[in-house]
């Protein structure tokens, strides 16, 4: 029997800011491009690169995750990846979305990065279009990598500029502090554009407050580490700094082994700007419906937290602020209607 506050889960309309769109690559398509492209992958079949998907770290996940990508090579695959990604979010009540691309997985292989990007582009208008479906669209630099590797793909980007919205860093955190790309995040600064971090996942709070004084971040993606620095905390509640938050994705990365034991309700009862995302829910299993379905079930979450949720989430998305209001009106008044038909 499904939970009461599922079904008010399911109805809200949501906003999703922590996703990447190569981590939403599922089995199925990766076959169907490998086929497409005549790319022999290692696996026998579908079944069976399903199972390679169980992850002890963040480096074994990207370790299939780089390779995965490795079926990319057409502007119609990105769409198709795209779009299949939309597909589910429209599914899910998704009303707008800020999805991550790592333009360095694919330029590296030889992959133009226009080929990249027009693919992904088409299929956010295409979703506009059809839906209203908002989105914005965050180029990722991989930490793993060097700065100058990361100054490198700026250059291939500043002709599309008009239709990227913002940069980010991600890939593996450990030994990749954000002060390593000082530098390059001062010059994304100076382009106009906002900038988002990965930090305190699999790393130390140390790091978030690095990705906020050194690379002058706007969010904080992951942080679930913050609540080891109790002034740091105090920080982040202040001055409302988004936290995008993977239940999900902490659960297969071993960062929160035991979903029960997840610090998403510590964070909101200390008043942090926290939400619920889907990261890479091909591999981590979950879009973002999932996630709070578990969540709900795991944290035993109330109808007030879940709304709490998704109400930080527009709050520290990059719509309007008109947007904003509108959509969290729409919140309040499913909520409203959700609590009535309870009561009666």
């Amino acid at each position: 029997m499904t939970h009461p506050v599922d079904a008010l889960i399911a109805a809200l309309p949501k906003t999703e800011l922590h996703l990447h769109i190569e981590g939403t690559l599922e089995p199925e398509l990766m076959f169907a491009l490998a086929t497409r492209n005549g790319i022999t992958l290692p696996y026998a079949s579908i079944d069976a690169l399903r199972a390679a998907y169980q992850f002890d770290s963040l480096q074994s996940f990207l370790d299939l995750y780089y390779a995965g990508a490795g079926v990319l090579q057409t502007e119609q695959d990105f769409y198709d990846l795209t779009w299949a990604y939309l597909e589910r979010a429209h599914a899910d009540r998704i009303v707008h979305t800020e999805i991550f691309f790592d333009p360095q997985t694919h330029t590296d292989r030889g992959i133009a990065f226009a080929t990249v990007y027009h693919g992904i582009r088409r299929a956010l208008d295409a979703a506009q279009a059809q839906w209203g479906m908002g989105s914005r669209l965050i180029m990722s630099f991989l930490r793993h990598l060097s700065e100058e590797a990361g100054m490198a793909v700026l250059d291939q980007a500043e002709p599309y500029l008009a239709g990227i919205d913002g940069f980010g860093l991600d890939s593996s955190e450990l030994g990749h502090p954000p002060s390593k790309f000082a530098r390059l995040f001062a010059r994304c600064h100076a382009l106009g554009l906002p900038c988002v971090a990965h930090a305190g996942e699999e790393g130390p709070a140390a790091y978030v407050v690095e990705a906020l004084d050194l690379l002058q971040v706007c969010r904080i993606d992951h942080g679930v580490r913050s609540l080891e620095d109790e002034a740091l905390v105090q920080r982040l509640a202040a001055d409302r700094t988004p936290l995008t938050v993977c239940p999900l994705s902490n659960q297969r990365l071993q960062v929160t082994p035991d979903l029960s034991r997840h610090p998403l309700r510590r964070m909101l009862q200390a008043g942090l700007a926290a939400m619920v995302n889907s990261d890479d829910p091909a591999y981590f299993g979950g879009y973002l419906n999932q996630n709070f379905y578990a969540c709900r079930e795991a944290l035993g979450l109330s109808d007030a937290e879940v709304v709490q949720l998704v109400d930080n989430s527009f709050e520290a998305s990059w719509l309007p602020a008109q947007d904003k209001q509108r959509w969290m009106g729409e919140v309040g008044r499913i909520h409203a209607q959700w609590q009535a038909a309870q009561a009666g």
